[in-house]
């Protein structure tokens, strides 16, 4: 799904006040994600996503009503069109500040406080899109790497059942990035809810060692984080499958960009070569 036709089904679906060519684009991923006016609208990439939009909007009336501060549904159903989902949020306010790490652990510390919700959280099923994503990247990438990456995701999968956890299970938000907090006028916020989920709470915080280890987020940085958390992942046994389970996915997920967008192929062939040399610094770069 590119640009266009993610314009397409934002115009079919018509939920915005004015055109949908009106639209700002916020981000294109497994979503596209339109702001325009008081409204964000999301466009899921295809129909599988529709159950994942649906609890997305179940969690955030949860979050709120556990007095968590978190992004507000302007609609409760998600729409299915022309084989999309489509959900309607209220607009945040413009940030004042970008988010730091210790505003994502202070989020994270409440979240992983609460007792499960009154519906079913599914498994935080970090590898589960693999296979989606290297569908979708078809022969754009190299036929050996899509073998080796789901080698790779067998691997950890079973390595990732067998752990033994430090912290008690229970719900996380299942990509707890600073990304994912936007600083308003009244605080740290809470959205991009979709890949929540009833599982270990050492997801959320293996998340920050790749930052750290892969992504350049300075050690001053991530010493802000485990200090608000008031826990170092690291110093648990199982923190290395974790992260290598979620460095598996994350290279799988940039694949399925790969058929129209060469700096997408480029940074897919940059991690999975640095995954088969089994060189943890090499350098990943947000996409």
């Amino acid at each position: 799904m590119d640009e266009a036709r993610a314009r397409d089904i934002l115009g079919t679906a018509g939920v915005l006040p004015g055109p949908a060519r009106d639209a700002r684009l916020l981000a294109l991923g497994e979503n596209a994600v339109f702001a325009a006016g008081d409204l964000v609208v999301k466009v899921g990439r295809d129909a599988e996503l529709l159950e994942r939009a649906r609890r997305e909007l179940q969690i955030a009336v949860w979050l709120a009503e556990a007095g968590v501060p978190v992004v507000r549904a302007a609609e409760p159903e998600a729409l299915l069109v022309d084989g999309h989902p489509v959900t309607v949020w209220h607009r945040l306010p413009e940030p004042v500040r970008p988010a730091e790490p210790q505003d994502l652990a202070g989020l994270l510390r409440t979240v992983h406080a609460l007792p499960a919700p009154g519906f079913e959280l599914p498994p935080r099923e970090l590898l589960g899109g693999v296979e989606r994503w290297l569908r979708l990247a078809g022969d754009a990438i190299d036929p050996a790497d899509a073998a080796y990456l789901r080698e790779r995701r067998d691997g950890f999968a079973a390595a990732a059942a067998a752990l033994t956890p430090h912290l008690p299970p229970g719900p996380i938000h299942g990509d707890a990035l600073p990304r994912n907090v936007h600083i308003g006028p009244d605080g740290p916020v809470l959205v991009d809810l979709e890949t929540f989920s009833a599982d270990l709470r050492e997801h959320d915080l293996v998340v920050m060692t790749l930052s750290r280890d892969r992504y350049g987020l300075p050690e001053v940085g991530y010493d802000a984080f485990t200090a608000t958390y008031g826990w170092d992942v690291r110093e648990w046994a199982g923190c290395s499958v974790l992260r290598g389970a979620r460095e598996t996915a994350s290279c799988a997920w940039v694949a399925q960009h790969a058929p129209s967008n060469p700096k997408a192929l480029a940074e897919f062939e940059r991690r999975v070569a640095s995954l088969r040399d089994g060189d943890e610094t090499v350098r990943w770069y947000p996409f």
